[in-house]
């Protein structure tokens, strides 16, 4: 068994041979990404998972799509191919400038952002290794924002529920 991402899915390898794999594919899986778009011979994006006791070289992806995204402009930089992809209001807060975005699996940093989109700048390795290469206007991807703003979104929020003055007495702790 082989748990990997696939085009930043990630998903449990359930059986395999020397030319296809099969997994099993949960409805929220198809609700968040692009995986029930694909058509036979389409071309993913495979990534076998860091080992725990692996080097950290980039981004933190995980697999877990928050959402889809729609490619809506592609322009040139020089070498450089620049992505423009149009995403859920809701994504927004975790993107920002410099920071990290995974777009079909593929970690990368955003160079710019607005209200409702955020740019990215490939390189010819990244056209040709991975499938935003072969991406057109319109297309839909899988975004994963950064776990990290999440987490820290979290700890912000103010915290409810707990040990209070109130909860001690009702289950008998203070007295008077």
């Amino acid at each position: 068994m082989f748990t990997g991402i696939v085009e930043e899915i990630c998903l449990t390898v359930t059986s395999f041979d020397n030319k296809s794999f099969s997994a099993e594919v949960m409805p929220e899986t198809l609700d968040k990404t692009n995986l029930g778009l694909l058509h036979p011979g389409d071309g993913v994006n495979l990534e076998r998972p860091l080992s725990a006791n692996g080097r950290l070289g980039g981004h933190f992806v995980q697999g877990h799509i928050d959402d889809r995204g729609r490619l809506s402009s592609v322009s040139h930089n020089g070498d450089a191919r620049l992505l423009r992809f149009d995403t859920p209001t809701r994504l927004m807060p975790y993107i920002v400038e410099k920071g990290f975005i995974a777009v079909d699996g593929v970690s990368l940093t955003v160079v710019s952002r607005d209200d409702s989109s955020f740019q990215v700048s490939i390189i010819g390795y990244t056209r040709e290794h991975t499938t935003l290469g072969n991406r057109g206007v319109g297309d839909v991807v899988n975004l994963e924002v950064d776990i990290i703003a999440k987490y820290v979104e979290q700890l912000n929020k103010p915290h409810s529920g707990g040990i209070t003055m109130d909860f001690l007495q009702e289950h008998g702790f203070l007295v008077g």
